[in-house]
């Protein structure tokens, strides 16, 4: 499931339901967000309804660019890419897309960070079978590609799910390979910006966010285990949670800004992006 946390609202969004429908439309709060999703990437991104001051929804075209979703919005019908994180036709063609972090792991996981959480109902209004996998062994094949792409790499399994940030035109994929069984925290740079990566491999979720408090400064962040949704803390005592929050500490409530990313199968990102690095390469 996809989880995204708004002020003290957490929202879960299940792939089940996902699968299906591609993308849902929500508000959470005063967060007007798209929750897209592409099935054949595996990608799963936030999207800011609100562009050029206008709120609006999105809709699934039926168009795909190497395998991925090609979302519409409503206001204009000008056509986006989910993975480019641009519309690349139409009136608003060029604009770039505002993103929410959201957290792609397990429900239970999910449950144990935040108990409280509200779930999107199976009550949509349409006949579908919730709980079957629409692509039969697409999730496991790794030799099963329905369309072509244009690059294909082969330094991971084709549907190894990894976290990916795209960082002003630079892009670094993170797998979790590079993460315990207990969290592990993850202090880079990308493209003269520091980042800070969030990860454990048992409980299955990777997150990221720019290294910046909110005042330009930048902070040395370690892992915190065993208190969820807490993950990191700083130098300066400051405890954060997954959503970027900190929740305790001379920072409460300050925010960190999420760094463009998300998680999708690994030929989703080699195909849009063949000069990518990965984190640990030498």
């Amino acid at each position: 499931m996809i989880g995204f946390v708004h002020g003290d609202e957490a929202r879960a969004y299940p792939h089940d339901i996902l699968d299906w429908h591609e993308i849902i439309n929500d508000r959470v709060g005063d967060a007007n967000i798209s929750v897209t999703y592409c099935p054949l990437t595996g990608t799963g991104i936030g999207w800011n309804r609100e562009i050029d001051g206008k709120v609006t929804t999105f809709g699934v075209s039926g168009l795909l660019y190497n395998s991925n979703l090609i979302p519409y919005d409503r206001n204009t019908g000008s056509n986006w890419s989910q993975i480019r994180l641009d519309c690349v036709n139409g009136e608003l063609r060029g604009k770039e897309v505002e993103v929410f972090p959201l957290v792609e792991t397990t429900w239970l996981t999910w449950k144990e960070m935040y108990p409280s959480t509200s779930v999107v109902s199976r009550n949509t209004g349409h006949n579908r079978s919730y709980g079957r996998y629409p692509y039969g062994n697409y999730r496991t094949d790794h030799d099963y590609l329905i369309f072509p792409v244009a690059n294909e790499d082969d330094r991971f399994q084709s549907k190894e799910r990894v976290l990916g940030i795209v960082q002003s035109g630079s892009v670094r994929v993170y797998s979790f390979a590079g993460f315990g069984d207990k969290v592990t925290v993850i202090n880079d740079e990308l493209n003269g910006r520091d980042v800070v990566v969030a990860g454990n491999k048992e409980d299955n979720f990777m997150v990221s966010y720019i290294n910046d408090p909110g005042d330009g400064s930048t902070l040395s962040f370690s892992a915190v285990q065993e208190q969820y949704p807490v993950v990191m803390t700083d130098g300066e005592g400051n405890m954060w949670d997954v959503s970027g929050r900190a929740v305790a500490g001379p920072r409460k409530d300050a925010r960190l800004s999420p760094a463009p990313s998300f998680m999708g199968y690994w030929f989703s990102f080699a195909a849009f992006y063949p000069d990518l690095t990965i984190y640990g390469d030498s």
